[in-house]
């Protein structure tokens, strides 16, 4: 209902499409979730996770020393004061660059990909080259999964753009989904696990929520070829590329933690200056809490940790969902119970935030340039559709684990 409500052509939505979508997002779901042969193929995904992170600690200790994970040469009297985030944590989006860049010039990750976009056209009956980019979506970022279809995106029709753009906007890239899920391990067992289960069951979702909003009024475009790495001309170039563009991608985290931080701090400080509310001085932090309290008690939380969850999902929105994780992972052990832990990892696993927004317009703006009027007037638009559908992945795993 919301999203109808937000949407055009309100009378051209298909209940069809829509009682499939819903299906297929709750299937997917409980499929992945439930069924104990899969759930315990996931367990792989953990050690997997467990393994990347351990060599990434290799790698940091050995340029940085102590700095990056080594033996410290001191009696440790704090020791969460040892953790250095720069240094420990986020270098993990490097090793996961070079990671999939090998999988995809490898050729493993395309025919993945090929077969997830033949079932999201076969189910939800959308055009092949955007089944080909939401499909991309569950391992990459909002700007190199449209790269599938690049020579596609000046011919889709209005629907099939927003639904490419909702793909972005709705899921989170396999470059940062081990920093994430190395993040909230000691939170949320099986982290990892879950947030590869979110990337999945938020392609058939992402496919529903856009569909209501803006729904399809002409002809499905086809089409599409897998073929990210054609530029790499060896395993070497691809490791090559793959660190550049790793690279890239941390300095700009880092860079944008150390400024929206800062920001948040300065504001903060202004909102200090007013009277305290409820004995407790305003922040940012706890007017997003009341704000989204509504949206997350709509989840399925109780209402005494709504406000708790409302200002993460507040600040996943407003600044990014990596601050939110932070957070999350900060929170006091009795702030949420297992199962609110458990729905607000999914209904965050998404780019949905304005910083986001502005990198996915400018990449799309810049491969079909005869687009980015449309584009940009979508923006604002598809980043309602990204945070409904996390938000509907995070009710549906509510439902399914429901006392």
């Amino acid at each position: 209902m919301i999203a109808w409500s937000f949407g055009e052509n309100r009378g051209a939505v298909s209940f069809r499409q829509v009682a499939i979508g819903v299906l297929a997002t709750f299937a997917t779901a409980l499929v992945l979730l439930k069924l104990p042969g899969v759930a315990h193929a996931f367990d792989v995904v953990n050690d997997a996770v467990g393994a990347i992170s351990s060599a990434t600690r290799a790698g940091t200790s050995f340029v940085f020393g102590y700095l990056g994970g080594g033996a410290l040469p001191f009696d440790v009297t704090n020791p969460n004061a040892t953790f250095i985030l720069a240094l420990q944590a986020l270098p993990i989006v490097l090793v996961m660059s070079v990671l999939t860049t090998l999988l995809f010039y490898w050729r493993i990750l395309p025919p993945i990909v090929r077969g997830l976009s033949w079932l999201l056209g076969r189910t939800l009956g959308v055009g092949g080259a955007v089944g080909l980019s939401t499909a991309a979506n569950v391992f990459l970022g909002m700007v190199e999964a449209p790269l599938f279809i690049r020579p596609y995106l000046a011919k889709l029709t209005r629907s099939e753009l927003f639904l490419v753009m909702t793909g972005g906007m709705a899921g989170i890239a396999g470059t940062v989904l081990a920093l994430y899920a190395t993040l909230l391990a000691p939170v949320i067992p099986d982290a990892a696990a879950h947030f590869v289960i979110a990337s999945v069951i938020g392609a058939p979702a992402a496919i529903l929520i856009s569909l209501i909003m803006v729904p399809e009024t002409g002809t499905y475009r086809t089409g599409g070829s897998v073929d990210p790495a054609a530029e790499c001309h060896g395993t070497m170039d691809a490791i090559s590329k793959g660190t550049v563009a790793g690279l890239e991608l941390l300095l700009h985290i880092v860079a944008m933690l150390i400024v929206l931080v800062a920001l948040v701090y300065l504001l903060n400080a202004g909102l200090g200056l007013l009277p305290n509310l409820g004995g407790e001085p305003v922040t940012l932090q706890r007017l997003l809490g009341y704000v989204m309290a509504p949206v997350c008690w709509l989840l399925g939380l109780p209402w005494q940790q709504a406000v708790t969850a409302g200002s993460l999902m507040g600040i996943k929105t407003v600044l990014n969902e990596l601050i939110a994780y932070l957070d999350f992972a900060k929170l006091p052990a009795d702030a949420l119970d297992p199962r609110s832990k458990l729905i607000m990892l999914y209904a965050m696993c998404g780019f949905a935030n304005f910083g986001s927004l502005g990198i996915m317009i400018g990449g799309l703006g810049a491969m079909a340039p005869e687009r980015r009027e449309e584009i940009a007037s979508l923006g604002l638009k598809s980043l309602v559709s990204g945070t409904l559908t996390t938000c509907l992945i995070g009710a549906v795993v509510g439902v399914l684990t429901w006392p």
